[in-house]
């Protein structure tokens, strides 16, 4: 391993390692939202996709996964990394994607 790979590996490290303190979990949830096509966007938002490959990845329009990266920018759960072309988003930390509970129905006995 470089040393570029290892000092990125350890800022990784501790951007998670404060996200963590800073925002809590259930926080983040409440900030991404239950959309789980949304949850998964959020989750490859770890800086080495641009905001087009996230969305086509989560079959999600990019002018609404961009305003929805603004409003978690503004939320303080992703930023950007980088400049103009180059700019990347990146999550503080991924989340684990929350599938919705679906009611079972009673069987009649």
């Amino acid at each position: 391993m470089d040393n570029n790979s290892r000092i990125d590996s350890l800022l990784e490290c501790l951007v998670q390692m404060i996200g963590r303190v800073a925002v809590p979990t259930d926080k983040v949830y409440e900030i991404v939202r239950s959309n789980t096509k949304y949850q998964k966007a959020f989750n490859l938002c770890e800086g080495s996709n641009n905001l087009t490959e996230v969305a086509k990845k989560c079959g999600i329009k990019q002018g609404n996964l961009s305003v929805t990266f603004k409003r978690w920018v503004e939320n303080g759960v992703a930023f950007w990394i980088g400049e103009g072309n180059d700019a990347r988003p990146l999550h503080i930390y991924p989340i684990r994607p929350v599938k919705k509970n679906r009611t079972k129905k009673k069987r009649k006995r």
